[in-house]
């Protein structure tokens, strides 16, 4: 497996913002993903929230958002037209109303499965772009570095 060093690398081995050149990449992979779904009436944000939930009996707000890498205010946000549209529901824990359990509905659960065609096209398109070889890399590389950049337990940080 590659092995990512936390080191600093010099100015001739890596040139450029490396955050803008992600954002970048994220912006045109996200763009595929986003045209294909809209057949499915839905954006990949929204694919992956519902596929987030399947398989959970309601999940408390504050470790969806840990899972997702978001702040509780982003997560809130993107599940603004999930609940509008009855694919999630939110309400108040049994053992502590102070916290808020995110459920996928039936319906959700259905809108998924009815996108999971969509996702998978263009899943295959951006793998197929990048590469078997690049892809794996990259894989590797994503796993190896997100890590490296958790926030500290406690700290409360936009990562989208």
């Amino acid at each position: 497996m590659m092995q990512i060093k936390s080191s600093t690398v010099g100015p001739a081995a890596a040139s450029g913002c490396t955050c803008s050149k992600l954002r970048r990449l994220t912006r045109r992979v996200t763009a595929v993903y986003d045209r294909t779904l809209c057949a499915a009436g839905m954006r990949v944000t929204q694919y992956s929230l519902l596929s987030h939930l399947r398989g959970t009996q309601g999940v408390p707000m504050s470790q969806l958002a840990q899972t997702l890498d978001m702040d509780r205010t982003t997560l809130t946000r993107n599940l603004k037209p999930l609940l509008e549209a009855g694919w999630v529901k939110v309400k108040p824990s049994g053992d502590d109303a102070r916290v808020r359990l995110v459920y996928l509905t039936l319906a959700g659960a259905e809108q998924w499965q009815s996108a999971r065609s969509y996702w998978r096209q263009a899943q295959d398109e951006v793998n197929a772009t990048i590469g078997v070889q690049n892809l794996t890399e990259l894989h590797q590389m994503l796993d190896a570095c997100v890590p490296l950049f958790r926030p500290a337990a406690g700290t409360d940080g936009d990562s989208e």
